[in-house]
């Protein structure tokens, strides 16, 4: 993208010159650069993680893993170059390696990131407040990975693969980064060419279309919401599978159901991969954080012999098992679901 000085009725302009000319490196300059003002490739996204490669094989590195405010994962990746190399088939090695990224293991990566650049901020907190979330939703987390690609320019070998791609689902996104001079001045700019951005909000409709047929295919998330009443009387309802043990402990717990017998079903429950009710030496550090959360709702804690945890780590597998055995267990407990 071509830059003019406005010099009284005259356009002059100005002089381009390369990154290379001008001694900028990717790894040394324009990550360090990007990664402290990210919003000028996107201003919706948020930096997690620089130089990251923590998978069993290989050595390479994404330049900068991010998330953005659907709470998918955006690799990044920044070239120097006037032609952008192979980094189109990088990136998609990166995303596919990151595809299945946990929410606490991008914590965990945002915590080691904060602590690097001597950021003083609680990466969970920070990764929440971003995203809009009172409490971490894990099955909401990593849905799908976007890629972004900012380099000098492109070849019509990668706009061609990109262009391909996305009409098949993929995401991403191609960013011109541009240089000029203006006396001792160096000016950046970022141009987003792929999508054209007049076209962008047709495009994402398009693939967004085509995602929800694919999902609705066959969805292996869990997306219901129960509801736990006893003897015909709703105790609770509209709660997802993560608040199922809580609200069943609160419930028996309610209606006086909790005895030596009762209370040994609760807390060495092996329906699960998991126990129901935890001591809190046993709870992990995610539990841990996880409380601080629920500051708008009642303590996650059932007190029995000092107290436990009620755990929250409902997978799609597990629900089903759980209720079979509780609704065993303690004859007038019923469950109900409705998928969201």
């Amino acid at each position: 993208m071509p830059l003019y000085e406005i010099n009284n009725n005259e356009l002059k302009p100005l002089v381009g010159t390369s990154f290379q000319d001008q001694n900028l490196w990717e790894r040394r300059d324009l990550q360090r650069l990007f990664k402290a003002n990210i919003s000028v490739i996107d201003p919706d996204i948020l930096v997690i993680a620089e130089e990251f490669g923590e998978w069993s094989e290989g050595n390479r590195r994404i330049d900068l893993l991010a998330i953005d405010k659907d709470a998918n994962l955006v690799v990044i990746e920044l070239k120097r170059t006037d032609d952008g190399g192979h980094m189109e088939l990088q990136a998609i090695r990166y995303a596919a390696m990151v595809a299945n990224m946990t929410w606490d293991f991008a914590v965990s990566a945002f915590e080691r990131f904060l602590s690097e650049n001597e950021i003083d901020l609680d990466a969970e907190s920070r990764m929440c407040e971003f995203l809009g979330w009172d409490n971490p939703r894990q099955d909401d987390f990593a849905q799908n990975v976007r890629i972004i690609l900012a380099a000098a320019d492109f070849s019509k070998e990668i706009t061609t693969s990109v262009l391909w791609l996305n009409e098949r689902e993929l995401d991403i996104c191609c960013i011109r980064l541009s240089l000029h001079k203006i006396d001792e001045k160096l000016v950046l700019s970022a141009e987003q060419i792929i999508p054209l951005p007049e076209a962008e909000g047709y495009q994402i409709e398009v693939r967004q279309k085509k995602r929800e047929a694919r999902v609705s295919r066959g969805d292996s998330k869990d997306r219901s919401l129960y509801a736990v009443s006893y003897n015909g009387e709703v105790f609770e309802s509209d709660f997802r599978k993560s608040d199922i043990g809580y609200n069943t402990v609160k419930l028996l717990e309610s209606k006086g159901l909790i005895d030596d017998e009762a209370f040994s079903v609760l807390r060495n429950d092996t329906s699960c991969s998991f126990r129901l009710l935890k001591l809190p030496d046993e709870m992990t550090e995610t539990e841990r954080r996880y409380t601080k959360y629920r500051h708008s709702k009642e303590p996650e804690f059932f007190y029995e012999d000092g107290g436990y945890y009620i755990a929250r780590n409902w997978g799609v597998g597990n629900t089903p098992k759980f209720i079979e055995k509780m609704e065993k267990a303690f004859p007038g407990l019923k469950y109900s679901s409705d998928t969201a």
